[in-house]
C-alpha cells in the first residue's frame, strides 16, 4: 500500500459511490513527478544548474552544431512564455553559458548560441542527468519500462 491507497480508502469509506480509479492514477503520477523532480534538481544543482537553465542548454546542445537556435524556436521547444525565455537567456548569458549572435541569414535577428563554457557544462550535466534517470528507473525491468513508456506515450498524445 502507498499513500494514494490510503486516500482512496478514505474516499471509499466516505463516498463509496465515487469511482476513484482515475484519482488513483493521477494522484500517483503527481506524487511520482514530485519525487522525480526533486531527484533531478539535486543532480542538476550539483552542476550549478536549475532544471529551467538545463532545459535551455540541453535544447541548444541536442540541436547539433553550431548549437544555436532562434529565440522563437527555443520557445517552441521549451513551452514557456517569451518573458520567461528572455529571463532564462539573460541569466545564462550573464553566466557566460550562452551568447546572442547576429543571425547570418537575417541580420535583423539574433540566435542564441552555446558558448564553449556552456557546451562543456551541458555535456557534463547531461551525462550525470542520464545516469540519474537510469538510477531512478532501475526498479523496473526492461519489459516494464517499455510497457510504461507505451502507456504514457498514449496518454500524453491525447493532450499534445
Amino acid at each position: 500500500m502507498d499513500r494514494v491507497d490510503r486516500i482512496l480508502q478514505q474516499w471509499a469509506r466516505e463516498r463509496p459511490e465515487l469511482d476513484t480509479q482515475a484519482m488513483g492514477l493521477l494522484g500517483r503520477m503527481k506524487r511520482l513527478a514530485t519525487h522525480l523532480g526533486r531527484e533531478v534538481e539535486q543532480v542538476l544543482q550539483s552542476h550549478g544548474l536549475s532544471s529551467s537553465s538545463f532545459d535551455v542548454l540541453a535544447t541548444l546542445r541536442r540541436c547539433g552544431a553550431p548549437y544555436q537556435m532562434s529565440p522563437g524556436d527555443l520557445l517552441e521547444m521549451t513551452m514557456v512564455s517569451s518573458g520567461t525565455m528572455t529571463n532564462r537567456i539573460d541569466q545564462l548569458e550573464k553566466s557566460g553559458l550562452v551568447e546572442r549572435v547576429v543571425n547570418p541569414h537575417d541580420r535583423r535577428s539574433v540566435l542564441i548560441a552555446l558558448t564553449g563554457k556552456g557546451l562543456s557544462l551541458v555535456n557534463e550535466a547531461v551525462g550525470a542527468h542520464v545516469a540519474n534517470q537510469q538510477r531512478l528507473t532501475e526498479t523496473l525491468d526492461q519489459d516494464e519500462k517499455a510497457a510504461l513508456d507505451a502507456l504514457l506515450r498514449k496518454f500524453l498524445a491525447a493532450f499534445e
